[in-house]
């Protein structure tokens, strides 16, 4: 890459990962997502929190410029690894144009496909531990205990085989048959899957972003999620929120949007409202005003 630059006589380098050329020999901006390995070492081993250490270390502190995906990881980032706060912008992503709500008959055929129940609740994303799956279905099943209801929980995204806490909690609150889970959504059948969703449901402790939650509030889906990182300055006043760790309080306010038509309908509404506020287009026009700062430099 460094030999490429200099061939090319680029002015700046855009890293979008922090495993780079440190010593490119011009100008460099990297990107940054979150700081798991640090903040949650216990799901890490030591041979991976070490190389993310020295490598992330190695970025930002060659980089003229660091670009956050969102302010809870630009303060992160400038708390744990004391890069001077001046030298991280936090520029956030947005949901991908298709994620718009779907039409019933797509929906429709979505659900057939992957063989759902007519009402259900959503989560997308993967089952790392810091998703925080298992407090979810625990959750899950005091809903089912304190509410008559007829929806599903769907657990839907990359799973790793490394992490079977999930399933295992399934089998032992004998929920097999009200959790679903779909270990490979195709993406064009997303936007479909969130649409037809009654609640989004989003327990992670802990989200560099949190690109889901988006993605279901741009196709109009009511979302309650955790009110830890980054999600909160995402969702705004979109959605419920609830501490990740409290079962009780992440029940309820499934809950609360499944038993309050009033309110399940003012949350659709804010939410495909406030997806609006996030576009690539806002993005792409922030990361370049970083690229031409830099370049003066």
């Amino acid at each position: 890459i460094r030999r490429l630059l200099r061939a090319n006589e680029v002015d700046v380098y855009h890293s979008p990962y922090y495993l780079m050329p440190y010593w490119p020999g011009v100008p460099t901006i990297v990107t940054v997502y979150d700081l798991i390995p640090q903040l949650f070492p216990e799901y890490v081993s030591f041979r991976a929190r070490l190389f993310f250490k020295v490598t992330t270390h190695l970025a930002v502190s060659r980089a003229a410029r660091v670009i956050a995906i969102s302010e809870a990881t630009r303060r992160d980032y400038v708390a744990l690894s004391h890069v001077d706060r001046s030298r991280v912008t936090a520029v956030p992503l947005a949901a991908a144009p298709h994620f718009q709500p779907a039409t019933d008959t797509k929906i429709e055929k979505v659900k057939q496909k992957h063989k759902l129940a007519a009402e259900y609740i959503l989560y997308v994303g993967s089952n790392k531990p810091h998703k925080n799956l298992v407090r979810l279905v625990q959750a899950w099943q005091e809903v089912l205990e304190q509410l008559e209801s007829s929806h599903h929980l769907v657990i839907a995204g990359y799973w790793d085989p490394r992490y079977s806490e999930v399933c295992e909690e399934v089998r032992r609150l004998d929920l097999e048959s009200r959790v679903h889970i779909l270990r490979s959504v195709a993406d064009e059948d997303l936007a479909a899957l969130y649409s037809g969703a009654d609640v989004f449901i989003f327990p992670s402790l802990y989200e560099g972003f949190g690109l889901p939650v988006l993605e279901a509030m741009a196709c109009g889906c009511a979302v309650a999620c955790s009110n830890r990182s980054s999600l909160p300055e995402i969702v705004g006043d979109a959605a419920v929120l609830f501490d990740p760790q409290k079962i009780e309080e992440m029940a309820q306010s499934i809950r609360a949007l499944l038993q309050d038509h009033v309110r399940h309908q003012k949350y659709r509404r804010r939410s495909h409202q406030r997806a609006a506020a996030f576009s690539w287009d806002h993005t792409a026009a922030e990361t370049l005003k970083i690229y031409r700062e830099v370049a003066q430099l």
